[in-house]
């Protein structure tokens, strides 16, 4: 059965015995009404790079689940339900601030999760998958809880939600803090292309020598600029500063070096006859801001880093509102937005001429001293993405509006809703007179604002769940680790070990061998078992040892399987990991991995020549029995396929034939070696990435010191271990039938060291539990 996940485990009439007749029932059936219970499975072929899941995609699994085609829900286009009718109900669970990262670091912990989940995948990162999962402005009337468990989708939880996940409570944390928590530093600073002393695109500018210490005493100043177009590239031709009290201490015209080609009129408001009588140039303006500016001044501007290329200046203390008012994905407010929407007042009105630099200096100038005088959390609950989309929703109908024929409505015109009347999916369960089961660690604070609920545990919230969830066809229940697993230092630190890890079990040490050996011999031989990332000779030993780091963790196996006690250019070789502490259990890793329901029926193939195509292989591979996938891995930096694939059958024992066939085959000369596959097809290129940029980076540490757990990650391993039987309990106590999904929506954190790993994997799978059989969906998954 092709990757489906039999959820009934009931056995069907044998092939011509008499089939009773059925007969329907006034109740319409249910438990022990005589009603034949069709198996639902699920079917998804997830390997390699078809194994990230959008949230769009996601999306559309819950709500076929759900509502299936009865109320007009589409199939999958990614994995496909059978017998959707028969689902006896969805649970989603929300594990947290957890991402893969903490999945594979505990992957021993994880012992139900890995061993139940068939299905597993990389959920692409979104800060608003949960937000519109529960949706923006649901309205479902609050169950009978006990304090602190929530079971409904209201404003409260959606709002607590957006704070979670809002990137401006990410970058600064919930606190207020001074004016210096949120000037750019010198990274951020080069990082947005502000000048900087000695670097060689400010070569020529000129400082403004404010180089006293800044306190959160220090005056703010805000400065803008006009630019025009000349044959040199873009020069300043009006120039404003306003002090703290938003008084304008300059606004000046300032005459460009060379000729201009563009005024820019549109947008600075400066003509050609207004620069005529003009003598200010640069070089002036630059005198009296140095004169103008304290020696602590802190600038202030929207985009500032281009007002400051434009004066050819350099000033070492700034903050940018553009940056400060933080959004996702690199995307920026417009500063006519953020004045409207944070101080209630209209810049840039369409009526004038251009932009005037003092009121978007003063305008800029005020945002930061709102966000410094509320906080980042008051900002934050301004909901700026949500009221940006309103406007662009509004002013879009009022456009649309404008073209359309008197008498006839723009909706009506075009016969849809208007964009924001689109239901979340919460909404559509209740269309349908189904009620959502939401439970977690919510509670009231004394402003009313929802926030997690300390006194409210994970125990408390199963135990509601085991009463609760039977009676729902739609559960959402989300277990936290709790806020003081949650710091930056705990979650670099996991980066750390598990990136370090993972470099250990990709490496062998080989050898002794002879003092003049073949290099090119030993590296073809090893290369054999898969890619090499970096093969280098130990120089600290009496004879020479040679040290292998590998793409993928089945060629490392694999060497170490086939080439330990071989004779390789002329001496007979010892083939092993390094002894770390952290490599004691490597073993029982290794074990596991090979028993991980994903990697049943995967098989890992090495020995390839790189002048080999897909088609090729697929040609070459299609006389083996049930092949459903076939993956051929590719280096990230040039596109070129690895001597290596990996394939995917329908079932396990198919996959045990294709290895007794496959080791023996020749493919143009070359033999090939194969093995079980060890890591899930979503981690290969994950595990690449970690291998090419975390291990060309790190310096030689003993791994012993480093290895050396804290009281923290200490009770973080029992925390989880905990986590794993609460859903283990929760499995076990679900309906035949029930599609169950674990999501691990990653951590937010504004590390640029592991922000790329805050992502969701999703663990399908089957467990046989008293004669019963579950559909399942996937967890979330990282490396440790």
């Amino acid at each position: 059965m092709a990757n489906g996940l039999c959820l009934n485990g009931r056995k069907r009439p044998r092939e011509g015995a008499e089939r009773p007749r059925k007969r329907r029932r006034a109740d319409g059936g249910g438990a022990g009404s005589g009603r034949e219970e069709k198996s639902c499975r699920l079917s998804a072929a997830l390997l390699g790079e078809d194994s990230e899941i959008s949230q769009e995609e996601l999306y559309e699994l819950l709500k076929y689940a759900a509502l299936g085609k009865c109320h007009n829900a589409a199939q999958p286009s990614w994995c496909h339900i059978y017998h959707q009718s028969h689902l006896a109900g969805v649970v989603v669970v929300v594990l947290h601030d957890m991402s893969q990262l903490h999945f594979y670091r505990f992957y021993l912990q994880f012992k139900h999760l890995r061993k139940v989940f068939q299905h597993r995948f990389k959920l692409a990162p979104s800060a608003n998958f949960l937000v519109s999962l529960y949706g923006e402005d649901t309205n479902l009337k609050p169950q009978n809880t006990p304090q602190g468990l929530t079971s409904t989708s209201s404003e409260c939880i959606t709002k607590n939600l957006h704070l979670q996940y809002d990137p401006i409570l990410q970058r600064y944390g919930a606190k207020k803090q001074g004016l210096t928590s949120y000037t750019l530093t010198l990274e951020e600073q080069k990082k947005h292309g502000y000048p900087i002393e000695g670097s060689p695109r400010s070569k020529g500018y000129i400082s403004t020598e404010c180089h006293q210490q800044r306190t959160d005493s220090s005056p703010l100043f805000g400065l803008d600029c006009e630019m025009c177009v000349t044959a040199k590239g873009s020069e300043v031709t009006r120039v404003s500063l306003v002090d703290a009290w938003g008084q304008c201490l300059l606004n000046e015209l300032v005459k460009p070096e060379s000729r201009v080609i563009n005024y820019c009129t549109r947008f600075s408001g400066v003509t050609k006859e207004m620069l005529l009588p003009v003598k200010t140039k640069l070089s002036d303006i630059q005198t009296r801001l140095k004169k103008m500016l304290p020696c602590d001044a802190v600038l202030v501007g929207h985009s500032l880093n281009v007002d400051l290329q434009a004066l050819k200046m350099i000033h070492p203390s700034v903050i940018d509102t553009s940056l400060l008012f933080a959004r996702s994905d690199g995307r920026r407010f417009k500063l006519k937005f953020l004045a409207k929407a944070v101080l209630g007042k209209e810049i840039q009105c369409e009526q004038k001429l251009g932009h005037d630099p003092t009121e978007d200096a003063r305008a800029a100038l005020e945002l930061a001293q709102f966000f410094i005088e509320q906080g980042p959390t008051k900002v934050a609950e301004l909901n700026l993405e949500m009221l940006l989309t309103a406007e662009k929703v509004a002013e879009f109908s009022k456009n649309k509006a404008a073209l359309q024929p008197q008498g006839c409505g723009f909706q009506e015109q075009l016969n849809e809703p208007p964009p924001s009347s689109k239901p979340c999916f919460l909404d559509c369960l209740q269309v349908t007179g189904q009620k959502p089961l939401l439970l977690g660690r919510q509670g009231l604070d004394s402003s009313g604002l929802c926030q997690s609920n300390l006194s409210t545990s994970n125990k408390q919230i199963l135990q509601r769940a085991l009463q609760d969830v039977p009676l729902s066809k739609f559960s959402i229940i989300q277990f936290s680790l709790g806020p003081e697993y949650l710091g930056s230092h705990l979650h670099a630190g996991l980066y750390g070990k598990v990136c370090s890890k993972l470099t250990d079990m990709l490496t062998i040490y080989a050898g002794p061998f002879e003092e003049n050996f073949c290099m090119k011999y030993v590296k073809k031989k090893f290369g054999r078992c898969g890619p090499i990332k970096s093969l280098t000779v130990v120089t600290e030993t009496f004879q020479p040892y040679v040290c292998i780091q590998y793409e993928v963790l089945e060629a490392a196996q694999l060497a170490v399987e086939s080439l330990d006690g071989a004779e390789v250019a002329g001496s007979c070789i010892k083939v092993q990991r390094p002894v770390t502490a952290s490599m004691l259990d490597c073993n029982v890793l290794i074990e596991e991995l090979e028993l991980d329901v994903e990697n049943q029926g995967v098989i890992y193939v090495a020995g390839l020549k790189s002048s080999l195509t897909e088609t090729d292989l697929r040609e070459k591979f299609s006389q083996l029995k049930d092949l459903e996938t076939l993956f051929l891995p590719r280096d990230l930096e040039s596109g070129k396929h690895r001597n290596c694939c990996f394939l995917k059958f329908q079932n396990t024992q198919s996959a045990v034939d294709a290895l007794q066939a496959i080791n023996g085959w020749t493919i143009k000369g070359r033999v090939l070696r194969s093995r079980n596959a060890l890591a899930p097809g979503h981690l290969w290129r994950w595990i690449w990435q970690m291998n090419h940029i975390y291990g060309n980076q790190r310096k030689h540490i003993f791994y012993e010191k480093m290895e050396q757990l804290s009281e923290s990650e200490q009770d973080l391993r029992k925390k989880v271990k905990k986590l794993d039987k609460h859903i283990k309990k929760l499995y076990r106590s679900l309906q035949n039938n029930t599609l169950c999904i674990v999501l691990f929506p990653g951590v937010n954190r504004a590390i640029s060291s592991y922000s790329h790993l805050a992502q969701s994997s999703i663990t399908k799978g089957q467990e046989s539990h008293q004669q019963n059989r579950w559909i399942q969906e996937p967890a979330p998954t990282e490396p440790g």
